[in-house]
């Protein structure tokens, strides 16, 4: 019903401040080394589910709503102790099964697996590559950019993630250059004309608070905030614990002292996606990598520190840039 076309630079713009903002504001006030970017699992939710009934505007004021509610949960103490109450078997579970989501969106990005069509468009399993094989430039540069990055971690490389993805992106480029490639996915890698140009602040502010009310109804739109306020509590709850856990910021029963402020920050995180247009920001599990470049347990400056990528970035455009920015990591000496 709603043909939603919005625009890649105000949207880079909107998405990689929004990130910076959170993961700074992490730092200062969460004391932690988590990061926060715009959440696959709830861009899923307000991608399939909200989107199609109402305008953008209207399902961000839904994602404004959903963080709202957020901070008031935290601060009635009732998220905590929700999550208190969850056995340490699930919280990792659900950690992990992040990671398995997140793993899935890069085989299918990558090209190394695919949707094997039918007639009736239903869910059905996966396959190698296109057509059952794996023979495209994409699905090589994919492998290789795996292979090396295993190699560096395991010979014990500081900033191996971060290597690889500048390494492999230079020969997705040359392949690119000199190489009839059919399609590369999401992204074409290709030299940008202007790599530097002004941010575009178009989509700031605008959402509307109770537009999407309007267009389906109270109950529905009630449902509809209630959805991405599970999404995002749960998606959290496993992040943060799961981070806490790597960077050894737990304690012996798995409880992650301090945690109403790094929840209050998720929870601001969450409506400051949806005033800036960009979905709902959350903590993401990726800080693991640059948690796992510090020698001990990671402590406060790693979050500011990885603000930093995403504010360069935000000047990064017109063919850098993608609905979700790359990674930033939080660096080795400030872990």
């Amino acid at each position: 019903m709603y043909g939603h076309q919005l625009d890649s630079g105000q949207l880079v713009t909107a998405t990689v401040l929004t990130a910076a903002f959170t993961t700074l504001l992490m730092g200062v006030i969460g004391n932690v080394p988590i990061a926060l970017a715009a959440g696959l699992g709830v861009n899923t939710v307000v991608a399939l589910q909200l989107a199609p009934r109402m305008s953008w505007p209207d399902a961000m004021g839904m994602v404004v709503l959903a963080g709202i509610v957020v901070m008031l949960l935290v601060a009635t103490g009732l998220r905590e102790r929700v999550m208190s109450a969850v056995p340490a078997g699930l919280r990792k579970g659900i950690a992990i099964g992040i990671g398995l989501f997140i793993l899935l969106i890069g085989l299918v990005d990558s090209g190394f697996v695919s949707r094997i069509p039918d007639a009736a468009h239903t869910t059905v399993p996966l396959q190698l590559g296109g057509d059952g094989h794996l023979t495209s430039w994409p699905v090589l540069v994919f492998a290789l950019g795996v292979l090396l990055t295993l190699a560096l971690i395991v010979r014990k490389v500081p900033g191996a993630i971060l290597i690889s993805i500048v390494v492999m992106t230079i020969v997705a480029i040359v392949i690119n250059a000199v190489a009839d490639v059919p399609s590369w996915g999401l992204t074409t890698p290709e030299w940008p004309g202007n790599p530097v140009a002004s941010p575009d602040f178009g989509l700031f502010g605008q959402f509307s608070l109770f537009g999407g009310f309007h267009k389906v109804g109270v109950l529905t739109g009630v449902l509809f905030v209630f959805t991405v306020l599970l999404s995002c509590f749960f998606d959290a709850m496993g992040t943060i614990l799961g981070v806490g856990d790597e960077a050894k910021l737990t304690d012996k029963d798995g409880n992650f002292p301090g945690i109403n402020k790094v929840l209050l920050v998720d929870g601001l995180a969450v409506a400051s996606g949806g005033a800036t247009s960009s979905s709902a920001t959350t903590c993401f599990v990726e800080s693991t990598a640059g948690v796992g470049e510090g020698p001990g347990p990671a402590s406060p400056p790693s979050s500011p520190a990885a603000s930093s990528p995403w504010r360069c970035s935000s000047r990064r455009w017109p063919r850098w840039s993608r609905p979700r920015p790359p990674r930033p990591r939080c660096s080795r000496s400030a872990s």
